[in-house]
């Protein structure tokens, strides 16, 4: 289906968002009465630019508080009408938008909303446009799109069709199977928003959080089906009011919406995408340092050992059990911080994921390859991560491993130790770029959304989301760090491994000098009063500064951090009683612990 975005998604003039839209791919627009107002480009010369980037104006908006209205500012509004709608000519768009009123003058009374709207029709059709009548989920009188079509179809009108807006309908909690009631030739236009759920007056909601189909929590892909069943066929279009997008770099926003929408097609059954491959788990995380020894002493104190050094490249391959981290120096000109900077994830097909990530917008990456280097698959995360998709010892596909050299040829093995695989890995996102981080990780690498959380941080909130693929499968954690000039070490990242034994692992690491994350005395006097343990478990706790947590079905969470190195710490976690979180009431600790 064709593509469309509303000018308002966007940040910047209204030559910048063309242009970024044009750039996305899509195909139409809607262009935001505000920012034709501002802009110093004439009707015609806009018009000329819109086509010269291969994009059609889709709709003109919006016409506010026009109906059910004193005859006399009825005229007022015709004549209003009337330049409008010679504006739209020298754009050449063909459709308007005209919300439900708000006017205080405004009066309840359908016969005539439906009467005055089939005047402004008439005014309209004489210049070739339809008019596109929406109900605003804070109008006066007119609140629902169910009122709305009955006044459509009173006033029987070949100009007048009726436009659905995802926000409005689902943010009022309507039933939307009621559209198919709605001959599709009378859906005139049909605008797609999501928003996370929350409890607040819904006009603000509206102006400030609405969000890409997708980074919410409506059901859009389940009205769309719905609006697909009355038998629409314009545009997909987003309308999106969010303070964040309109910061944010135009570009990026409206690929991140034309993603959003190729996802929700194939949610709704409308368009079929290459199928994810759900990863299996994380191959590797991979370090970048320009200084190797703070990082090695590290590790080498966790109890990894380095196995085999690259045959083309400054990286090293650390391993323990199942875990494995790589160490690369070759990006040592470009950072001065040691940085978690790529991550392999273990697929059963590479090449199939790369396809579903190709399809989905991600960019991918060029390597500098050596002609025996194993060819891997790679892309970009929003935040910058490099994300390889990986195979691993498999004999019927190339294994990334091959292009290391293990000491007195030894091949890759798992070496014994405390720890026994990456349990999850926690990444730190740019302010304007978490919703459209879990939108990637959601559909790209098919990954689950658990809630949104906020934790508390000795200088703001600390926003955070964990996806996964299954209880055994990768787990990523997106976090969104308050940005004071000294953070603290708050927006470092982080990898997180498993083990089975908390307590003999965090011994073994502090005899062999691992400097370990010092936690408050009081925390523990806060968790002798909420929970029950075992003689003596506190006490260990306490000693070696192990946190814990436990969930309602009585699964257990006990875990602990390393200090900080250039932007990386390690955590290590032990699960029992099939937990399945990330200890998120004990994160306000870890963040007061690290700032201190």
């Amino acid at each position: 289906m064709r593509k469309s975005i509303a000018t308002v998604c966007l940040s910047g003039t209204l030559t910048e968002k063309l242009t970024a839209a044009s750039r996305a791919g899509f195909e139409g627009v809607e262009i935001f009465e505000n920012d034709l107002l501002a802009s110093p480009l004439a009707p015609e010369e806009i018009a000329a630019r819109t086509a010269d980037l291969g994009l059609r104006i889709d709709l003109y908006q919006p016409m506010r508080d026009i109906e059910a209205v004193p005859e006399e500012t009825f005229a007022r509004n015709l004549r209003r009408a009337r330049h409008k709608f010679e504006l739209m000519r020298r754009l050449g768009a063909d459709t308007v938008l005209v919300c439900s009123s708000v006017a205080p003058q405004a009066v309840d009374d359908d016969a005539l909303a439906a009467e005055q709207l089939s005047r402004l029709a008439d005014l309209a059709q004489e210049s070739g446009i339809r008019v596109a009548y929406e109900a605003l989920a804070w109008g006066r009188h007119v609140s629902t799109y169910d009122h709305a079509w009955r006044i459509v179809e009173a006033a029987d009108h070949p100009a007048l069709g009726t436009c659905l807006d995802s926000f409005h309908i689902l943010s009022r909690g309507s039933d939307p199977k009621g559209i198919e009631d709605i001959p599709g030739e009378k859906i005139f236009f049909l605008q797609l928003a999501d928003a996370p759920l929350m409890a607040m007056d819904v006009l603000q909601w509206s102006r400030h959080y609405r969000c890409f189909p997708g980074q919410g929590g409506f059901d859009v892909a389940g009205l769309l089906r719905h609006v697909l069943s009355a038998g629409y066929e314009g545009p997909l279009s987003l309308e999106v009011f969010n303070d964040v997008f309109r910061q944010a770099d135009a570009g990026r926003t409206a690929l991140d919406g034309l993603r959003s929408l190729l996802a929700l097609e194939e949610n709704a059954g409308v368009s079929p995408l290459p199928a994810p491959v759900v990863p299996s788990g994380v191959a590797f995380a991979e370090l970048a340092t320009s200084d190797p020894e703070p990082v090695g002493e590290l590790l080498t104190a966790l109890g990894f050992t380095r196995t085999a050094r690259h045959h083309g490249k400054p990286v090293d391959l650390w391993e323990q059990g199942g875990a494995r981290v790589l160490v690369n120096t070759g990006t040592a000109g470009r950072r001065s911080d040691t940085t978690l900077a790529a991550v392999g994830l273990e697929t059963a097909d590479p090449a199939a994921s790369a396809r579903r990530a190709e399809a989905l917008l991600a960019p991918a990456l060029p390597k500098r390859r050596g002609a025996q280097d194993v060819p891997l698959e790679s892309i970009a995360a929003p935040d910058g991560t490099e994300v390889l998709f990986c195979a691993t010892g498999r004999p019927e596909l190339p294994s990334w491993t091959d292009d290391f050299a293990y000491a007195a040829g030894s091949g890759p093995a798992e070496l014994d130790g405390v720890v026994t695989v990456i349990d999850h890995l926690a990444l730190t996102q740019p302010w304007h770029q978490f919703d459209e981080s879990v939108l990637f990780h959601r559909t790209v690498l098919g990954l689950s959304p658990h809630d949104t959380v906020e934790l508390a941080d000795p200088y703001g909130l600390f926003r955070s989301r964990a996806l996964s693929a299954s209880s055994d499968g990768p787990r990523l954690v997106l976090n969104l760090a308050p940005a004071p000039q000294e953070d603290g070490g708050t927006r470092a990242r982080h990898v997180a491994f498993a083990v089975d034994d908390i307590v003999a692992a965090v011994r073994r690491f502090r005899a062999a000098g691992a400097g370990l994350l010092h936690i408050p005395v009081n925390y523990y006097d806060d968790l002798e009063a909420r929970f029950e343990f075992a003689e003596g478990e506190l006490e260990t706790y306490r000693e070696l500064g192990i946190l814990y947590d436990r969930d309602e079905r009585g699964g257990e969470f006990r875990h602990c951090y390393t200090e900080t190195v250039g932007r990386v710490f390690f955590e290590f976690v032990q699960r029992s009683g099939g937990y399945t979180g990330f200890g998120a009431a004990n994160a306000p600790i870890r963040l007061a612990a690290q700032r201190r």
